[in-house]
């Protein structure tokens, strides 16, 4: 037994009672349906079907339509409507309802469409079997996931899923019925089925049309939107050719793409306030992309292996990641040409014509001294092979690839820009440099005195346990229990 608040100056409905439960949930609770009445309901059939409840001065009718199901949470869906007595609505004049619709565990008012329906009866108690609440269901989508899985994008929502593996958030991969957009739209066409799948909030990772849909589809269900800010119009330049005549369209898009959102998460407060600029009509919050700790165990052991395939020797300056011009491509490459280590970039990289000239002339033409291993099967390997990483980027929305380096203890040498001076310090966890005689410098500080090597690295992964995937599932959880 539930008790609800009760309003003053109103006149007073004694109590109400479940009369009835249907025996199966509605495909599509904002959609009128017609139910028939069950048996005397009990615990097993609250959860899966919709609630009828009568007041004790009217009797439930076969004209009743458009039950919606339970809330998993206990709260009113708020997409439903009904009919009473004659067909018509209940308006704010009447002095009671025939029939009403509640969800036990919390509800103070009645929902009619999308708005409040004032109550014109007090409603002092309601009668109906406990239920256990349902563990809230989160759509985690990315995208053209298959051509992401190469990239930052990917092995960052690959740290979401693992987070919210041991929790009790259930996590939905795809918002398609039966797994894909054509089949869903097929069977929506050929037999009016739901094309999408059933999920409390959405968590859209991409910015693509199947991320336009599910986000037009949690407006019109009602459902919260969460937009993951991985992309922005800065860190989209120099990516491939054309990308930078590309960017500033790319800028707008995003502007109203992400202003669609419930809540907008961002790596860094440095994403934060390039999305504000923009400026993105939406609330903001940074969350580390996190980086996965237990997933690197072992690189140690794979050392001599990958050295010995790519012939390096020697204190090995090393890159990690898909090969891009903003990512400090001919910095990289030109301080290679200015000393005698072994250098290499373990990624994939693109030749073909849509690949900018930049990444072409350095990848077709390499230093003798540089490696580009293209695609390698386990990215231990490369922080294993490693002993200084380099990352001269232009732009950058937090780095994973820098986390892994500093969770593998490596020392790490990085650009000047905004996103790294917020999470790291200079001289202590890595070394920052602002041109390219700064990283020259930087490199042979490094190769003279292997203590401070030993120094940086070992406070690195201190700071990389800062940011390990349990800081990203209790972040997570409190974003989802806060919209749910």
């Amino acid at each position: 037994m539930a008790g609800l608040g009760s309003r003053p100056g109103v006149v007073s409905v004694e109590e109400v009672r479940i009369t009835g439960v249907t025996r199966r949930p509605l495909e599509r609770p904002w959609q009128a349906q017609a139910v028939a009445f069950g048996d005397a309901p009990s615990a097993s059939d609250v959860r899966p079907g919709a609630l009828l409840v009568t007041g004790l001065n009217g009797l439930a009718s076969e004209r009743l339509e458009a039950l919606d199901t339970l809330a998993g949470d206990g709260r009113l869906v708020r997409h439903w409507r009904y009919w009473v007595g004659g067909g018509k609505m209940p308006s704010e004049r009447a002095s009671s309802f025939d029939i009403m619709l509640w969800v036990l565990s919390g509800c103070s008012e009645l929902l009619c469409g999308t708005q409040a329906l004032p109550l014109t009866g007090k409603v002092d108690r309601i009668f109906g079997p406990a239920r256990e609440p349902r563990d809230v269901r989160v759509l985690n989508y990315l995208e053209l996931a298959d051509r992401l899985d190469r990239s930052g994008i990917g092995t960052a929502v690959d740290h979401q899923r693992a987070a919210l593996s041991g929790t009790d958030i259930e996590v939905e991969t795809t918002p398609w019925q039966e797994g894909h957009p054509a089949w869903a739209l097929g069977g929506n066409i050929a037999f009016n089925d739901p094309m999408f799948r059933e999920f409390d909030i959405a968590h859209c990772n991409m910015i693509g049309p199947g991320s336009v849909a599910v986000a037009r589809y949690a407006a019109q269900a009602d459902i919260p939107l969460v937009l993951h800010a991985h992309v922005t119009r800065e860190d989209f330049r120099d990516s491939f050719r054309g990308s930078n005549l590309i960017a500033p369209v790319l800028g707008r898009y995003l502007r109203w793409f992400y202003s669609q959102a419930d809540l907008v998460l961002c790596p860094s407060e440095y994403t934060k306030g390039i999305l504000e600029s923009y400026p993105v009509d939406a609330p903001i919050r940074p969350m580390t992309n996190g980086v996965d700790i237990d997933a690197l165990a072992g690189h140690e052991d794979m050392r001599e292996d990958y050295r010995r395939r790519y012939d390096l020797d020697g204190m090995v300056v090393f890159a990690v990641g898909n090969v891009f011009e903003r990512k400090g491509l001919t910095t990289f490459c030109e301080l290679a040409q200015e000393t005698e280590h072994d250098f290499a970039w373990f990624g994939p990289y693109d030749a073909g014509p849509q690949a900018s000239k930049t990444v072409s002339r350095w990848v077709n033409n390499p230093p003798e001294n540089v490696t580009f291993t293209g695609w390698v099967e386990d990215i231990r390997g490369a922080f294993g092979a490693g002993d200084v990483y380099l990352f001269p980027t232009k732009a950058e929305n937090q780095g994973i690839a820098v986390l892994e380096a500093m969770a593998c203890g490596k020392a790490v040498v990085l650009s000047d820009i905004p996103v790294f001076r917020e999470y790291y310090e200079d001289g202590h966890d890595c070394l920052i440099c602002a041109d390219e005689a700064e990283f020259r410098e930087a490199l042979e500080r490094l190769a003279e005195n292997p203590d401070l090597r030993e120094r940086l690295g070992e406070n690195a992964r201190q700071t990389a346990r800062e940011h390990s995937l349990d800081r990203v599932s209790r972040r997570l959880v409190e974003t989802y229990e806060e919209l749910a």
